[in-house]
């Protein structure tokens, strides 16, 4: 079945160890004594192959190891880099994060060093947010943001896996429109603060911005379903082993995007107590 996901153009019916032939390299009949029948020129079934496919232990390793080398790298920028230093490197985290993480959307970028130095350079970016929230509203904000991260994370597995929500074509498209809507609200919020104190209020800490946030959260959270039926996609389409590494990014942008969100809502919440 074709697929629109540009992930996996190129993997429809070459996967699955399915192997196609192009009409000139296509043995041609021939005409006169019939050929003798070789059994032994047959391929073993026990012979190795030249491409191996992608699995789900592919998958769960692969973004297992970039789960922890982000949570490495928070930990390091938490425990050694003051606070007056952590607020300074949040900028440069972020623009370098911005362009490596585009660079490896657009690119389709699957191999290790690139999607692990996303994930170190997102773990700085994330401990310097951590730090900074931790200084202003105290150190339990960070772990309610970690457990309600992870809590939303499996509760959208347990979704996914047993069916109670399909991804279907439909909802791919509602989610992706979800997506930009909510990009766009916040490109027009950032620009009317220039000319309004708090822009449309979407991020000044009022009821509207607490609404706002629950809004992103569950947009963050429906995109997992996404990540999830990616990995399972390609799975199904053979696709080669090391494609784990751009499901490990993906993931990865998804579950930083809902902690910073889930961090965010929580300060409302503390802010408005």
């Amino acid at each position: 079945m074709p697929s629109s996901n540009p992930a996996f153009r190129g993997l429809s019916g070459a996967g699955n160890g399915q192997q196609q032939y192009a009409g000139w390299g296509t043995p041609q009949p021939q005409y006169g004594a019939p050929a003798q029948h070789d059994p032994y020129a047959a391929p073993s079934p026990y012979s190795a192959t030249t491409t191996r496919y992608l699995t789900m232990d592919d998958v769960v390793v692969k973004t297992g190891l970039t789960f922890l080398v982000t949570v490495l790298a928070a930990a390091a920028t938490w425990a050694i880099v003051p606070d007056t230093m952590a607020i300074a490197l949040l900028v440069p985290a972020l623009i370098v994060g911005l362009v490596l993480g585009l660079v490896i959307a657009f690119k389709q970028i699957a191999n290790p060093a690139a999607t692990l130095a996303y994930a170190a350079v997102e773990g700085v970016l994330v401990g310097a947010i951590s730090e900074f929230y931790a200084a202003n509203w105290g150190g339990n904000i960070v772990t309610q943001a970690v457990i309600g991260t992870f809590g939303v994370f499996f509760g959208m597995l347990v979704v996914y896996k047993t069916g109670a929500i399909r991804v279907t074509p439909k909802l791919t498209r509602w989610i992706v429109g979800a997506l930009f809507g909510v990009l766009a609200l916040v490109l027009v919020n950032l620009i009317a603060s220039f000319f309004t104190p708090g822009g449309l209020g979407l991020r000044d800490g009022g009821p509207l911005a607490i609404v706002f946030s629950l809004v992103v959260i569950g947009v963050a959270a429906f995109s997992l379903l996404l990540d999830f039926d990616m990995a399972d996609e390609a799975i199904r389409r053979g696709a080669p082993a090391k494609f784990a590494w751009y499901i490990a990014f993906g993931l990865l942008v998804t579950v930083i995007w809902l902690y910073l969100e889930i961090l965010r809502l929580l300060s409302y919440l503390q802010s408005s107590d």
